[in-house]
């Protein structure tokens, strides 16, 4: 999450109509309307080659990567923006959100790394379509992945190492970890607190 809560409760209805006219993103939980930080070079340098390695993998699928600008349902009274989701609605209810991903990324910083792996996680690990959810650290090479498997109990798996390759099973890519960081800079970004 980012910036701070605006200070009135809204409905869900309220809150996605004024969203379609807002300039600020904003997440909605349970009536509260949290405004999103804008993030750093590293942030979009990985959410971006990341996407771009999702779009051409995913060129001849129902599936569809989206990149920070579309919600997620999470429940009826929970919207967060992610920083990539793969959705393989044929018709999704709303132009504006999805509700059934396969696949959610979050690029995490110090500042919103405690919701996304607390309030966040938790949500996302609810969802019956969720089948991973992705933390990448963008101030070191180190990925989390949090996986559902067959029995429906959720595994996490870690990718720190220059030789690991990040499986994402939910689209069935591997990517070379290097590749997920190879535009990123630690030295001038490293212990920022913003996103």
């Amino acid at each position: 999450m980012g910036l701070a809560k605006l200070k009135t409760k809204i409905t869900v209805d309220e809150y996605l109509e004024s969203e379609r006219l807002s300039p600020v993103k904003r997440e909605y939980v349970d009536g509260e309307v949290y405004a999103m930080a804008g993030g750093t070079d590293n942030h979009n340098l990985i959410a971006g080659d990341l996407y771009v390695l999702l779009v051409n993998h995913l060129r001849n699928s129902i599936c569809q990567p989206f990149i920070g600008d579309i919600k997620v349902q999470v429940a009826r009274h929970v919207y967060y923006y992610p920083d990539l989701l793969v959705s393989c609605e044929e018709n999704p209810p709303d132009p504006y959100f999805r509700n059934q991903p396969v696949l959610i990324v979050e690029v995490s910083s110090p500042s919103t790394e405690r919701v996304d792996r607390t309030e966040k996680l938790l949500y996302y690990l609810q969802m019956p379509s969720l089948r991973e959810y992705v933390l990448i650290d963008q101030h070191r090479m180190n990925v989390e992945i949090h996986r559902r498997e067959a029995n429906g109990g959720w595994i996490t798996y870690y990718f720190n190492e220059n030789a690991d390759n990040v499986e994402l099973t939910s689209v069935d890519l591997s990517i070379p970890l290097v590749d997920l960081y190879r535009r990123a800079s630690f030295d001038k970004n490293a212990g920022r607190e913003d996103e």
